[in-house]
């Protein structure tokens, strides 16, 4: 017999949530099916989320924390364009591991980030870790402007990475029959390739 739950409420509920949507997906997330499968009355889950929405929008946020924590314990370099690759590679990395918490923050319709604002802080959070060490690049070049330059490098870069692991995590490429190999040389390919296009290596190398 499997030891009963003891955590909070609160915590059961947001781990069910997740259950849920990797089960069902996000269309069968409701509180009174949580509360269901919890064996609880169906207000209780109503005493920590007013909503649907309350709830949806913490899985969110506890995805963005969790991504964020990740790049943030990636390998660190001095060099800050070594160090962004090494964040480039945590990022794909968490998109091939994490599939669930990777879909409820890129291609999920979001509640209003207005009335959940910790949902809009670790979202936040999350494309700073990218922007400020393009900062830091920037800072370094004397020549160069430090903050929209930056802002639109990160979006560049956050764009690419997005479309190669929705890409690679979709039933489409399931298709292609593609070897874990051969996904990880894509990966490889696109990473040097992205800093061709920032200007960290010659376009030979990436040949």
């Amino acid at each position: 017999m499997a030891d009963p739950d003891t955590r909070p409420l609160k915590e059961r509920v947001v781990s069910e949530a997740f259950k849920v949507i990797a089960e069902a997906g996000v269309e069968a997330l409701s509180l009174r099916a949580i509360a269901k499968r919890l064996g609880v009355s169906h207000q209780a889950p109503y005493k920590h989320f007013p909503s649907r929405d309350h709830i949806l929008a913490e899985v969110v946020a506890r995805s963005f924390e969790t991504f964020s924590t990740h790049l943030e314990a990636r390998p660190r370099s001095e060099n800050g364009f070594e160090d962004l690759g090494f964040m480039g590679r945590a990022y794909l990395d968490f998109a091939m591991t994490h599939p669930l918490q990777y879909r409820l923050m890129f291609n999920t319709a979001l509640p209003d980030i207005d009335d959940h604002p910790n949902m809009l802080a670790m979202s936040q959070r999350a494309f700073s870790i990218l922007h400020e060490r393009l900062q830091t690049i920037a800072l370094s070049d004397p020549g160069g402007s430090i903050d929209q330059p930056a802002k639109h490098d990160a979006m560049f870069i956050w764009a690419t990475l997005h479309g190669c692991c929705s890409i690679l995590n979709s039933d489409v490429a399931k298709t292609l029959a593609l070897t874990d190999q051969e996904k990880a040389n894509t990966m490889d390919r696109m990473m040097r390739r992205l800093s061709m296009a920032l200007g960290t290596i010659e376009a030979d190398s990436c040949n």
